[in-house]
């Protein structure tokens, strides 16, 4: 990750390197951002707004790197459950942060961070490496199923602090589990997760199929991670808003993030700083998408890659057909793109190293839920947020996939 991120700051600080991005306003293919455009998409923008859409609240969020202490308010050791740590620090109440130290070992099974939860920073010991929480997850499942694999001992039980959360999955009455397929999902504000990795090891024993299976999903406010590897295939990070009408915002450093389908999304405002994205094709030789943003129509910050490297392994770099993202225009596959109504992803990828293996002609895919061709306003004067065409960006950026054919 450090020599990745080391290739990333040393091409950006070489004027005149090779395969430097096009300029402003870019084609409607592939929209570039003039300086001025750039400008408003910041950390301080993305961070600065709270509440809801409809009437937010100026609550300026500024996330300082976390830190850990030396003694730490509970420690889960290999073999233990870092579900009942959870529990004890739900049970500990009170509104100042917690602190749970996990230590070097494989733990698996699903953790679930309920709301109610006080501040809480999980944190491995060691290299990221060294604390993985796993399992196997597949959206196909049935509500009934999903429960049976998740649940087999009664880890979750009428009472506990995350009872719930396993039972808004377990009564579903939808055919299958879908985005309940997660290995930890956290429902509580101001969570600060670092230096574990968390995986959900469906991986590749699928078809190229619709097989969601995540491996972290967040959604509420002030949530970060530092130092983490997030790893699947399809959805492998949510970065939600469980109410689809109030803001949530998530900030992520240092961290390395794989997949192939659309394995970075969701509706909250989130910026990634010094972070990997890598599309593998192990399941999907062809076509992978990393974004896929669902920003509410009407605010004009979704997800902001800042400084950050985007790879493909060597099948892609072999025949670029890679993405860098999408729109996902969740909840209109009967009614298609509403303009102002339904979801339109924003994003902005600025001052990133972006790696070999992605198609330079057309980068954006249409859009997951209706296949919203891409187009983006390329005239003067043009509106960044017009909901009649996407809100996918790029700024400064480069390396071999910044170039144009």
């Amino acid at each position: 990750m450090k020599v990745a991120l080391l290739m990333v700051a040393t091409a950006l600080a070489l004027p005149g390197t090779a395969h430097a991005a096009p300029a402003a306003p870019g084609t409607a293919d592939r929209p570039v951002l003039s300086a001025a455009e750039a400008a408003p998409y910041r950390q301080a923008n993305y961070f600065r707004l709270s509440g809801t859409y409809a009437a937010p609240t100026e609550d300026p969020w500024h996330p300082h790197p976390i830190r850990t202490p030396r003694r730490p308010d509970f420690v889960v050791h290999a073999g233990d459950s870092v579900q009942r740590a959870v529990n004890a620090a739900f049970a500990a109440g009170g509104r100042h942060r917690r602190y749970l130290k996990i230590l070097p070992g494989t733990y698996t099974g699903t953790v679930f961070i309920p709301a109610g939860t006080p501040p809480l920073t999980i944190y491995g010991a060691g290299r990221p490496e060294d604390v993985r929480i796993e399992f196997t997850l597949d959206a196909i499942a049935t509500p009934a199923a999903w429960a049976a694999q998740v649940n087999p001992s009664g880890q979750y039980v009428a009472g506990d602090p995350a009872w719930d959360m396993f039972q808004s999955c377990a009564t579903r009455t939808s055919a299958n589990v879908g985005l309940c397929a997660t290995v930890v999902w956290a429902q509580s504000p101001d969570l600060q997760l670092r230096n574990m990795t968390i995986t959900n090891t469906l991986l590749d024993t699928v078809d190229r199929g619709t097989h969601q299976a995540l491996a972290l999903r967040t959604d509420d406010d002030r949530t970060q991670l530092e130092r983490m590897r997030l790893v699947s295939r399809q959805d492998t990070f949510l970065a939600n808003a469980n109410d689809p009408a109030r803001i949530a915002r998530v900030s992520v450093r240092d961290s390395y993030v794989e997949g192939d389908t659309d394995f970075v999304f969701g509706r909250a405002a989130t910026v990634f700083e010094h972070t990997r994205f890598h599309l593998v094709s192990s399941r999907k030789p062809s076509g992978g998408v990393i974004f896929a943003p669902n920003t509410a129509p009407a605010f004009p910050y979704g997800f902001l890659v800042r400084h950050c490297l985007l790879t493909a392994d060597a099948a892609y770099r072999t025949t670029p057909t890679g993405h860098f993202g999408r729109a996902w225009d969740q909840g209109a596959s009967t009614t298609g793109y509403l303009p102002g109504i339904t979801p339109n992803g924003q994003l902005v990828i600025r001052d990133s190293y972006l790696g070999a293996g992605f198609d330079t002609a057309r980068p954006w895919s249409p859009a997951a839920t209706t296949a919203r061709p891409f187009a983006a306003r390329t005239d003067p004067g043009r509106d960044l947020d017009d909901p009649n065409f996407n809100r996918l960006w790029e700024y400064r950026n480069l390396g071999e996939s910044a170039r144009t054919p």
